[in-house]
């Protein structure tokens, strides 16, 4: 059964981030703010301006008291200690924006909306140094892990990208359902009916090993090599979307949480992390291994596919409510996943040892 953090809001809670001394944030509809200092009531709540939801919530890596949120179009900067008004606030979006990162340096902040743009703030300036863009709406964008100037971003046009701060144009796109039609698998069809627009991503510690989840049930695991990145996995757990996916800070241990109320947690480690010395080496023996085709990259997804079967939840949660945000935290040396739905309370469940 799960805890429940109850007392903090009044309507759905859409975005849940933790910092690295426990502390948690949630955000809510109609611009409810609060913090939670790992117990079951509030640690401090803001109403932030114009009641707009509160959609993303993202602590500094290098100053955990410091908060970045997005209500609306807008971002405030929020010191934790002394939850008031806004330090600073940015207007840089055009439209609602969807979701936030700050690189671990906090030189940048990235923040991805409605319109498919991501606007990229450079923090030190106080002004917008990119905009990058999606065709449609752009649903994640996250910073990797050791590699400030790199990001990507996924958004319901399908596509996954590849970025780095110096260029305006993606270093590496991949069109998940130009991907899914290649395999001629007999689910190639449904895709067409059940699309896979991407809905949320994840980069785990190492920065090269990524986890994207999408509208169509599945995780796909991705790793970047240089200027670009290629499919190492997918598997398939939820029976309706993947809304959140999230690497915990072990090795390739990924939550992910669905449309259909469930929320599991798999170990790729065996998969990947197999790889990981030398992805060069590995690239070499997958294209030594593939026929001389026009199809290559289907013939290699497909022999990806066939793996799947091998991966299976460490631990599923039936949560039974849609999904709207995971989280993870240490409460009381333990670690605690955290679960944001369409209620007004947090559930917390415990999580297994590694």
């Amino acid at each position: 059964m799960a805890d429940k953090w109850t007392g903090g809001h009044s309507s759905s809670i859409l975005c849940l981030n933790a910092n690295t001394e426990g502390l948690v944030a949630s955000g809510a509809e109609r611009g409810e703010l609060t913090l939670w200092d790992g117990g079951s009531t509030p640690a401090g709540q803001l109403q932030l301006p114009k009641a707009d939801d509160v959609t993303s919530v993202v602590f500094s890596a290098r100053h955990p008291t410091r908060l970045y949120t997005s209500h609306g179009e807008t971002i405030s900067l929020l010191d934790v200690r002394s939850l008031k008004e806004p330090i600073e606030r940015f207007h840089v979006n055009e439209e609602e924006i969807n979701c936030l990162s700050v690189n671990e340096t906090e030189s940048f902040l990235a923040a991805a909306d409605d319109s498919g743009a991501i606007k990229i703030m450079d923090l030190e300036n106080k002004k917008v140094s990119r905009s990058l863009r999606h065709s449609n709406i752009c649903s994640s964008v996250v910073f990797r892990p050791q590699r400030p100037q790199s990001l990507v971003s996924c958004g319901l046009d399908m596509q996954v990208m590849l970025w780095n701060l110096q260029k305006a144009r993606p270093l590496w796109t991949t069109n998940l359902q130009e991907c899914d039609t290649e395999e001629d698998s007999p689910q190639s069809a449904g895709q067409f009916f059940n699309p896979p627009l991407a809905h949320s991503l994840s980069v785990a510690s190492c920065g090269n090993i990524f986890g994207c989840g999408a509208q169509d049930g599945k995780v796909r695991i991705f790793r970047v090599t240089g200027v670009k990145f290629e499919r190492e996995l997918e598997f398939q757990g939820h029976s309706l979307g993947v809304s959140q996916v999230l690497f915990m800070p072990e090795a390739y241990w990924l939550l992910t949480g669905g449309n259909d109320g469930k929320v599991l947690l798999w170990d790729v480690s065996s998969e990947v992390g197999k790889q990981q010395k030398s992805p060069a080496k590995s690239l070499q023996r997958k294209k030594a291994q593939a026929p001389a085709s026009t199809k290559k990259d289907g013939k290699l997804n497909k022999v990806a596919s066939n793996e799947q079967a091998r991966v299976l939840p460490k631990l599923t949660i039936e949560h039974g409510e849609k999904v709207n945000w995971i989280s993870c935290a240490e409460i009381k040396g333990s670690k605690r996943v955290l679960v944001a739905d369409q209620s007004s309370s947090v559930s917390v469940y415990p999580l297994p040892e590694p």
